[in-house]
């Protein structure tokens, strides 16, 4: 048996994993697939940061634990994911500005979307509203540690639940299916598209979609979200 640590820098909520990272991190162990492949990663709990979680494949599922209790799960998919449309860079770039993490943020050290994290060092997508349900942004990828598997899987995970209102409640990624063209090239600007799916109880649905520079996709995802206790989750309410 083999294991995989989640790094700090890699937190979404202030104590566990960001899900887009880890799910991405445990796709990459997946036998017999490789980032162009669509895979369903499935979170049952928060993963711990900087703690070995043990890594492990039987009867097809590939699976993270910690002290005996899964974490998460990840298998090949049955279909790809379906992209979201993307919109021009200029357009991506103006939305910014009504980036509502700005005014509150619950995660606001997230790696993906974080406020608090310094450029270079979380991805810092920063997605505003475009038109119905439908949020955007630019990203450019600061080097290779930012645009490895795991990290593009994580641009592909926050952004779509600022579209369906994540800072006005609380909310964790459950599931994501995702699936890469290519690795997105460090330096250059891209665009990501988050947008709603529908809604059943405290399950919401999801995709996103990177583009880049040349309008060509790069890689999609699907997702379901959970809404969660704020407390519990270390989501910072608004005051």
């Amino acid at each position: 048996m083999t294991t995989l640590t989640v790094p700090a820098r890699f937190c979404g909520p202030p104590a566990s994993g960001n899900g887009g990272w880890v799910a991405g991190a445990l796709a990459t162990s997946v036998p017999a697939t490789d980032h162009t492949t669509p895979v369903t990663v499935t979170l049952r709990r928060p993963p711990p940061l900087d703690t070995p979680l043990d890594l492990a494949t039987e009867d097809g599922v590939t699976s993270l634990h910690h002290d005996g209790a899964l974490v998460a799960s990840a298998t090949p998919a049955d279909t790809s994911p379906s992209p979201a449309a993307g919109v021009p860079a200029d357009v991506a770039r103006a939305a910014e500005a009504s980036y509502p993490g700005l005014t509150h943020h619950g995660f606001a050290t997230c790696f993906g979307c974080g406020t608090e994290r310094a450029p270079g060092d979380g991805l810092r997508i920063f997605p505003g509203p475009v038109g119905g349900a439908r949020v955007a942004a630019t990203w450019t990828p600061a080097d290779a540690t930012t645009s490895d598997v795991a990290s593009t899987w994580s641009a592909l995970d926050c952004i779509s639940a600022w579209a369906v209102g994540i800072g006005e409640r609380a909310m964790v990624l459950g599931r994501m299916t995702a699936s890469l063209v290519a690795l997105p090239r460090p330096g250059v600007e891209h665009v990501v598209v988050g947008e709603g799916r529908g809604e059943d109880g405290r399950k919401i649905r999801t995709a996103a979609s990177l583009y880049d520079d040349a309008g060509t996709l790069v890689g999609t995802a699907e997702h379901t979200w959970i809404t969660v206790d704020a407390e519990q989750f270390g989501w910072a309410r608004t005051t």
